[in-house]
């Protein structure tokens, strides 16, 4: 049996090193730190901060694969539940939802180009009333301004004098 130097505790010795640590290097300080909370957990051997770490990882393993779903259980592995009518069963019925399931991205795909269409048709119809007005307003620039009558009008005021 094996007895560490510096224990995982408060004491005066590990409380001067995470000082020391903190100042030196403050990821230093920081690991002072965390061996002082977590220490215990660890026991202070390698066999059991394995075990602790393995146990976390396991922990953490099975909700990686609850989100792929029922989808992709070839990648995974179909488990045999030891009964073939069951078996078969279950077989079946994945085929079918996978099927249905492509059938729902097909009509998901048909809808997302129906939306594309609708918003270019959208903006066709906009664009061509934007056109339509400036059309409008640069016409009253084509066509002449109305004449008062004043012919010796040049546009520097009245002549007459």
């Amino acid at each position: 049996m094996t007895t560490a130097i510096i224990k995982p505790q408060w004491s005066p010795l590990t409380i001067a090193l995470m000082v020391l640590g903190f100042i030196v290097f403050w990821p230093l300080g920081l690991a002072v730190l965390g061996y002082i909370l977590w220490g215990e957990k660890f026991g202070g051997s390698q066999e059991k901060a394995q075990a602790y770490w393995n146990k976390g990882r396991d922990w953490c393993a099975p909700n990686r694969h609850r989100h792929h779903g029922w989808h992709n259980h070839r990648s995974y592995g179909m488990n045999s539940s030891g009964n073939a009518a069951f078996d078969d069963y279950r077989a079946e019925q994945l085929k079918r939802l996978e099927e249905e399931r492509a059938r729902l991205d097909a009509e998901i795909e048909a809808f997302h180009e129906y939306m594309a269409n609708l918003n270019k048709a959208k903006d066709r119809e906009e664009f061509d009333r934007f056109m339509n007005e400036r059309r409008g307003s640069r016409q009253g620039y084509d066509q002449p301004k109305p004449d008062n009558g004043d012919q010796n009008n040049n546009g520097w005021g009245n002549n007459n004098g």
